[in-house]
């Protein structure tokens, strides 16, 4: 499968862009586990054009991260225009625009998937978007608005004719938000459509291998997105590898493994975002990887409220020495 000049091996996983989630050091964990392509959180084009810091910060990527796109968002074509060229400075391999995101603060206001109820708009800024930029541009939408207006077969050939080089589709409407369960069925009618030619990814409620596999072989995908199920299970992604590759489960992994993951992941966020910020933002990690290990309540309580790096480090020791394997 190819995305305009970026080659992948036969049934890629993609990481999801997710707010708050995929920074540069969750990146990193995940990249290590086997994602084939990774995105940045994604970017307001009113943050870019008036060089708000906090926007700035997220077209940092690292060659390591490599293939990476630059997601961004908005709802005024010029400025989306204009955060498409600076974002192309940032040198990714690839722009997507989110015209998914089903929040309140963005889909209200006509961003994200606030754009489904637009949709000459949202080719309208599509295709001056692509016109824009040289590097390829991707899309990642939703089947509709609503259940009365899952308008995503059609719209999907009015994207590819406005020059996408990739689709990726989440198998819900807006008003579904992340309720109910994603349906596939649309996705696969995508990619059966005979006029398609540009690849297209399906995305929503991957949690396990063999959901994964099924998405594949059912559906005709050419890559799978995975979001929310990497949230504290980054390994995921190489779970899905072996198994589509052996046809096996991996065994789970082991306390001890996942304290090494940890410590791995908190030094990357405090390398990159400094101590204050890096540990302030590990938190919302620190309480997701040791899901389900019995009378944890008190330790994770610490683990969340401790500001020196050091005594989160010792903290995480503590985990290993109590709930790891000897």
């Amino acid at each position: 499968m190819n995305i305009g000049n970026i080659s992948f091996r036969d049934k890629p996983l993609f990481l999801a862009p997710m707010e708050d989630v995929t920074d540069a050091s969750f990146r990193y964990v995940c990249k290590m586990y086997g994602a084939d392509m990774l995105y940045t959180e994604f970017v307001s084009s009113d943050g870019l054009i008036r060089d708000v810091a906090g926007s700035l910060k997220k077209l940092e990527i690292f060659d390591y991260e490599r293939p990476i796109g630059i997601q961004i968002y908005g709802h005024i074509p010029e400025a989306m225009v204009e955060a498409a060229i600076r974002s192309e400075k940032a040198n990714p391999d690839l722009i997507d625009i989110n015209f998914g995101c089903p929040v309140n603060k963005i889909a209200k206001r006509g961003a994200g998937s606030g754009m489904m109820r637009e949709p000459d708009k949202l080719i309208d800024i599509t295709r001056r978007v692509v016109d824009a930029v040289k590097c390829p541009v991707t899309v990642k939408t939703r089947l509709g608005w609503d259940e009365d207006s899952k308008i995503i077969v059609e719209l999907a050939e009015r994207l590819q004719d406005a020059g996408i080089a990739a689709l990726t589709i989440h198998g819900r409407t807006r008003c579904q938000l992340y309720k109910g369960e994603a349906d596939w069925t649309l996705i696969g009618e995508v990619k059966k459509n005979p006029r398609m030619k540009i690849p297209i990814i399906g995305n929503g409620d991957i949690t396990t291998p063999e959901q994964a596999a099924a998405a594949f072989d059912k559906y005709g995908v050419d890559a799978i997105m995975i979001g929310r199920a990497t949230y504290g299970h980054p390994w995921i992604f190489q779970e899905i590898r072996h198994y589509l590759d052996t046809g096996e489960k991996l065994p789970e992994m082991s306390v001890n493994d996942r304290v090494d993951l940890a410590k791995r992941h908190f030094n990357k966020s405090v390398e990159v975002k400094g101590e204050r910020v890096g540990v302030l933002e590990m938190r919302r990690h620190l309480s997701c990887y040791f899901k389900g290990l019995p009378n944890f309540k008190e330790t994770r309580l610490k683990l969340v409220t401790e500001n020196d790096p050091q005594e989160v480090l010792r903290l995480l020791d503590f985990v290993r020495e109590t709930w790891g394997e000897k």
